[in-house]
């Protein structure tokens, strides 16, 4: 893993309260965020990067408790600094800390410091702020940039040092545990960039990555400049040997060539090569000769579709205006058409279609409701191509839901999509279903998170499924799966769902999901 770190004090302050630590041989990745008047902040701080790698190296037990230990030992000195001194009473801190154990990421976090997971191609926060506002956002009462904007964005509720703490303390340090794969990377960093730049413009720096960590880690500090600068930026930015950032096509095309100088046998030689350069040139003439005589044959059935009536793919516009406006765009759409909603309250069931993509115009902005009756928001009956990308699926006491994304003998990709107040199931897919579902967040149903029955195979990778099923007396899982169907689980963040465990599934099935998805450990 290539790592760099980057330290700013901002445009607004005359200090830095933030620190942060590297050690890459030993798998400790921190950053401080400093909390207290006059130099206490950054006291407090310093504190806690002498104390947690000294103490993860010497604490035994597993890693989440090592890393309980050593951030409640942090806690406890810093404490016990502000009662030796009356200038430093009251000192605090925030921080995460990511410790890196074989193939898995051990985070602990306490505050509104935060770690991201970039991972093909979408940016995932891990973490949960420990305050007022960041609450709100994750449970999506409000928007990010309606939380970035608030008043009371800097209050937090937890902290480190402020008084004595017990490692297994409820309410004290938050630890999860993720896989992380060779062409992933993560962010830690203060809310000093966090506040200030959004998430799709954190995410287009990562995905710049073109193999220079320190150029993504100051591209990030420049841009929270450039916003405003208002507090200390510490950026610590960590790629995977295979992490290719989706905005740098450059190494996309070295990869390629990479993987076949790779498959050269050990033996290979100029002179070998030279023996054989008279049947090489006679093979590409050859497959010159055939790729044109199959490009005349393939052109002809294209010809004769277009010659029948069948139109290109278009772009389909919804009127925003009209609540059925999704619905009434669909019927119209052909086999690779996209259908695109603008910003606005729309309602269901909408019945997807083989071969049409339907996207909002804006993430989260194009809100569907399944209407007074309830039922579902979306419904793919039988479709085998196709995805759905970047809407909100919202349920309320007014307009019931039943579940926000209904699948059913289908193999679509369902992306970036929000569900939340769903009676049933965020998502059910049942019958015999494939397709993928990416970067989705699906948290406040009554019900259950995602349902997975029927020879249903899909793919669930890096959703956030959270707070469902958490009803007294009719508790759910974040995810139920009803064998035969098995659901490959990769990188999702599953935590308080009324349920935690995953019932009678096999032993081994349940240890690979635990292995490869991200889980909050408590004591």
């Amino acid at each position: 893993m290539k790592a760099a770190v980057v330290s700013d004090p901002g445009l607004q302050r005359s200090q830095n309260e933030d620190r942060v630590f590297v050690d890459e041989a030993a798998g400790i990745y921190l950053v401080v965020d400093g909390v207290g008047g006059q130099a206490a902040g950054e006291r407090a701080a310093q504190t806690a990067v002498e104390t947690i790698p000294r103490e993860l190296s010497q604490f035994e037990g597993t890693p989440e408790e090592r890393v309980r230990g050593a951030i409640t030992a942090a806690n406890n000195r810093i404490f016990e600094l502000a009662q030796s001194n009356p200038e430093w009473e009251g000192m605090a801190c925030v921080l995460t800390l990511a410790y890196a154990q074989d193939d898995r990421i051990i985070i602990g976090h306490v505050g509104d410091s935060r770690l991201y997971l970039a991972w093909d191609g979408k940016l995932r926060k891990l973490t949960s702020d420990h305050s007022p506002v960041g609450e709100q956002e994750d449970q999506g009462e409000l928007t990010e940039e309606e939380a970035m904007r608030h008043p009371r964005r800097n209050e937090v509720f937890r902290d480190v040092g402020s008084r004595l703490r017990a490692a297994d303390e409820e309410g004290f340090i938050d630890v999860r545990g993720f896989p992380f794969h060779p062409d992933a990377a993560f962010l830690l960093c203060s809310d000093g960039l966090s506040d200030l730049v959004p998430s799709p413009e954190i995410s287009a720096i990562v995905e710049s990555y073109d193999g220079d960590p320190d150029a993504v880690a100051q591209k990030l500090v420049d841009a929270a400049n450039r916003a405003g600068g208002k507090d200390n930026i510490s950026i610590v930015f960590v790629a995977g040997p295979e992490f290719v950032g989706t905005g740098a096509p450059f190494l996309h095309e070295a990869r390629a060539r990479h993987a076949i100088t790779r498959m050269r046998p050990a033996g290979f030689r100029w002179r070998g090569l030279a023996g054989h350069l008279p049947w090489l040139g006679a093979g590409i003439l050859l497959g010159i000769l055939l790729w044109a005589a199959f490009y005349r044959i393939a052109a002809r059935p294209a010809t004769a579709a277009k010659d029948i009536g069948h139109p290109p793919p278009a772009t389909i516009l919804v009127n925003s205006a009209d609540r059925q406006g999704i619905i009434k765009a669909m019927e119209n759409a052909h086999p690779g058409d996209t259908v695109q909603a603008p910003p606005g309250q729309y309602g269901g069931p909408v019945e997807l279609k083989e071969g049409v993509n339907l996207v909002s115009e804006q993430p989260g902005a194009a809100v569907v409701h399944a209407g007074a009756a309830g039922g579902a928001g979306f419904v793919a009956r039988g479709v085998h191509s196709g995805t759905l990308t970047g809407f909100r699926v919202e349920g309320s006491p007014a307009e019931p839901l039943d579940y926000g994304v209904l699948l059913a003998d289908s193999n679509i990709e369902v992306d970036d999509v929000e569900i939340t107040g769903a009676r049933e199931c965020g998502i059910r897919i049942e019958g015999a279903s494939r397709g993928a579902f990416r970067a989705n967040y699906i948290h406040g149903n009554s019900g259950c998170g995602i349902s997975v029955a029927g020879q249903s195979y899909p793919r669930l990778a890096g959703n956030r499924i959270s707070a469902n099923g958490t009803v007294r007396g009719a508790l759910r899982r974040g995810v139920e799966i009803a064998p035969p169907a098995a659901p490959a689980l990769d990188n999702n963040v599953i935590y308080g769902n009324g349920i935690s465990d995953f019932g009678s599934l096999p032993a081994e099935y349940v240890a690979e999901i635990a292995r490869k998805n991200i889980f909050e450990a408590r004591p």
